[in-house]
């Protein structure tokens, strides 16, 4: 080879990793600090894939007006209810990814519907990021007062004989998995009646249109407060806080029917890194509160506000759980 060629090419590799090394710097330069000093110039856009009246759709109203109060940036919540919550997140999935739309997520939408529903147009795993874990909670299992049902062993002595009918606030939710494991460990005959929301679900069980359901803390505690609803079982490994009367699923013979449901905020793919560090920062200041401790008190949620990072492990290992229950128990959608 000439010098004249091996120079040509010599300066050939060193432009093309000159411009390689300049790509890089300015991708940095968009997720880095920079950024995130002119965040937010414009109001940020909280998706709840649930209809009003559930614990997701308090969670996404708490994050906005604590965000609100402490950081001072404008925020509000955008209701995207239907599909099992993946309506909602797969508006948040197709949004811009540069911080102003972030949604809601929950144990059901980002660790249960990936591996429930086979056809999904998007990626709950790899179209939206962890952003802050805000904090879980057990399910509880609650009739209406009056029911029959006095017990978790008259539920299952009159399933064995007769199909039940158990709400969810929709297919691939906690209560649906839940309930879904119970039949699965007991035999009883139940059937499912999935409803776009706690609300509606919590409705039919108090009108008389089904017979059981396993509904969060968030959505139960007030009408268990009213006297329009009886607790009989817990999904939490301990007996919960804000009913310490109720005994926990294991308790009564099933400590494989222990499950909690998580809250946490996720963002678009690609939002810059900077961007994404700092709402998990002001989030995590925003709930760390005496106030907030007692709103979740109230709500039967534990804290638990950790780094991106951590929420990552978090999530991946719940997802590792809940489609080991979708395929045992053979949950479909409805």
């Amino acid at each position: 080879t000439s010098p004249r060629i091996y120079m040509k090419s010599l300066q050939t590799r060193t432009s093309r990793r000159i411009f390689s090394v300049l790509c890089a710097l300015a991708l940095a330069s968009l997720a880095g600090p920079g950024m995130a000093d002119n965040y937010p110039s414009k109001p940020i856009r909280i998706i709840s894939p649930s209809p009003p009246g559930g614990g997701t759709d308090a969670m996404s109203r708490l994050v906005a007006s604590r965000l609100t109060e402490t950081a001072n940036w404008q925020v509000f919540v955008e209701n995207v209810p239907g599909a099992g919550n993946n309506i909602g997140l797969r508006a948040g999935a197709r949004a811009a990814p540069d911080g102003y739309t972030l949604v809601m997520g929950e144990t059901s939408n980002l660790a249960v519907n990936p591996y429930l529903y086979k056809s999904l147009d998007f990626s709950a795993v790899d179209d939206l990021v962890p952003v802050a874990l805000m904090g879980s909670g057990p399910l509880v299992l609650v009739v209406r007062t009056g029911s029959r049902f006095d017990s978790l062993a008259s539920i299952i002595q009159a399933g064995k004989k007769s199909d039940l009918f158990y709400a969810s606030s929709g297919s691939g939710t906690v209560g649906h998995l839940v309930a879904e494991s119970l039949r699965d460990a007991t035999g009883i005959k139940l059937q499912h009646i999935p409803y776009k929301g706690a609300g509606p679900a919590m409705n039919d069980l108090l009108g008389g249109q089904v017979d059981l359901y396993f509904a969060s803390l968030t959505a139960s505690l007030p009408q268990i407060a009213a006297g329009k609803i009886r607790p009989l079982a817990v999904s939490s490994e301990k007996r919960h806080a804000a009913l310490p009367q109720v005994a926990t699923l294991a308790e009564l013979g099933f400590p494989s029917l222990t499950y909690t449901a998580f809250y946490g905020v996720v963002a678009p793919a690609r939002t810059p890194e900077g961007v994404l560090d700092l709402l998990n920062k002001q989030i995590n200041n925003a709930l760390d509160t005496d106030e907030v401790r007692a709103v979740f008190a109230k709500q039967g949620i534990t804290p638990q506000l950790i780094s991106r990072t951590q929420f990552a492990s978090f999530l991946a290992a719940e997802r590792a759980k809940w489609s080991a229950v979708v395929k045992k128990t053979g949950a479909t959608v409805d």
